[in-house]
């Protein structure tokens, strides 16, 4: 069993920054991309940012030079430094991996979800 923790979101001004961790924990033999996702009421989940194991990262075109995708392969941990934050920002944010774990005595592949963070930016 695999388990993605979040933590970091919270209540912001406009202008401000806030950093969101995930770690992944369980019995994992790899873990591939790693990504942050968001969805608001009544829309589609979408992404935000996401990070290859090499390091390769690829952003939505709203954030893109506000925010910044990082992860560390030692500690299974995906971080999004989110700064100059927007009102239209405000979201519940979802961890993603896409994980490789052992399971009777083979090994399944399949992608997590975290429970979510809520980011709230106000104006």
């Amino acid at each position: 069993q695999v388990q993605l923790v979040e933590s970091g979101g919270g209540l912001v001004q406009a202008g401000g920054s806030l950093r969101l961790s995930c770690v992944a924990s369980g019995t994992i033999f790899s873990i591939n991309g790693m990504g942050w996702y968001r969805q608001a009421p009544g829309k589609q989940r979408e992404l935000v940012a996401g990070v290859t194991r090499g390091g390769s990262t690829n952003y939505a075109d709203s954030v893109k030079g506000r925010f910044a995708i990082s992860r560390d392969n030692a500690k299974n941990t995906v971080v999004l430094q989110m700064n100059s934050l927007k009102p239209d920002d405000t979201d519940v944010y979802y961890c993603n991996a896409e994980v490789t774990s052992h399971y009777n005595g083979g090994r399944v592949y399949r992608a997590y979800w975290g429970q979510g963070t809520q980011v709230t930016v106000s104006s």
